[in-house]
């Protein structure tokens, strides 16, 4: 089974709403097996346009898992807080299984 990977490139406008959000996504994440490979942290954009200020990749141990932790109900119900306090770029990828 080949791990898949959220990428994620947001820029927070209100950090005490986006606190409401970021505070649930960790424990959201267990039932599903994901875990955060790099939330936040330092980086350095060494070609072309970043997409967001604050970088996010969380591992999850398939495709399957991914799109139902991001389409579950526990999740769904915390979205809005991200949505509301910031612009994201967020794509779901596969690992390389080589």
């Amino acid at each position: 089974m080949t791990k898949a990977y959220l990428i994620g490139q947001v820029t927070v406008h209100n950090p005490e709403g986006y606190q409401k959000y970021a505070q649930h996504v960790p424990a959201s994440l267990v039932p599903h097996g994901g875990k955060y490979l790099v939330r936040g942290g330092k980086d350095t954009q060494l070609e072309g346009q970043a997409q967001g200020l604050r970088k996010v990749v969380i591992e999850f141990p398939s495709r399957a898992a991914a799109e139902a932790w991001y389409h579950g109900p526990e999740y769904q119900a915390i979205l809005p807080h991200r949505l509301a306090n910031s612009e994201g770029h967020i794509v779901l990828v596969d690992g390389f299984d080589g």
